[in-house]
């Protein structure tokens, strides 16, 4: 069986560059967003899907309902697949949340979240794999983070330790794994997590690529600096 993982649609805070980590906020889908579902229908198996889940998020469980279509499907929600808890950062800029995340690594826990950056990625991998037991093929509508990890990993090379930044995931582009591979995935993803836990535990590994929620493009080892005027460098703009 197969699984479609997909990052849910554009907001007005992924637009802005905005972190959103609690579920309580009613942040909904861009007009970008709500045309970017219409265009994943034609990469999604729409008839033979047997399970969709989402996040508790409400960004997320309305892309699901708008690729589900009419009739609606049945919703699994799983809040395993939540949205990293960014504490103290919630609804201020990224940038603010990456210098802070540059300075003291993944294992640490923001002030006023619940979790830290690895913390956060283990809970989400625990969440794909609460979704494998339900029946495939299934969509998985989720967050930027948990799709980077993924996307990492699935072009990693050998020997390449878990970096603290991670790849843009692009809102509504399905990513579709075997069972079989994903398993594997998840396996050694968390196999790298642990061997974190074993060492220094600060997250970091090799050279860093800038990640973003909000939707900045690749940067190695260091986050961006906004330009003079609030401008962003190229680095840092949406990838097309």
């Amino acid at each position: 069986m197969t699984t479609y993982i997909l990052r849910h649609g554009q907001t007005d805070y992924s637009k802005r560059y905005l972190v959103n980590g609690d579920p309580t906020r009613p942040i909904r889908l861009s007009e970008e967003g709500v045309r970017s579902c219409g265009r994943a229908w034609a990469v999604l198996p729409l008839h033979s899907v047997r399970t969709w889940l989402a996040s508790e998020f409400p960004r997320a469980r309305q892309t699901a309902a708008l690729l589900m279509g009419v009739p609606k499907a049945e919703l699994v929600v799983i809040g395993q697949l939540n949205e990293l808890d960014y504490g103290e950062f919630e609804g201020r800029p990224f940038l603010e949340y990456a210098a802070w995340l540059d300075h003291h690594g993944g294992a640490r826990r923001p002030p006023g979240a619940r979790e830290s950056q690895r913390e956060g990625i283990r809970r989400m991998l625990a969440g794909v794999r609460a979704a494998l037991e339900h029946p495939g093929p299934r969509v998985l509508v989720c967050h930027g983070l948990l799709v980077s990890v993924l996307l990492w990993h699935r072009d990693r090379s050998p020997g390449d330790a878990m970096p603290l930044f991670f790849p843009e995931a692009p809102c509504a582009e399905p990513l579709a794994v075997t069972d079989e591979a994903l398993h594997g995935w998840l396996k050694a993803l968390l196999t790298d997590l642990d061997g974190e836990g074993a060492s220094d535990g600060d997250g970091r590994g090799g050279a860093a690529i800038l990640r973003a929620e909000g939707g900045f493009g690749s940067c190695y080892r260091r986050p961006c600096r906004p330009l003079a005027g609030g401008g962003l460098p190229s680095c840092m703009m949406p990838a097309p």
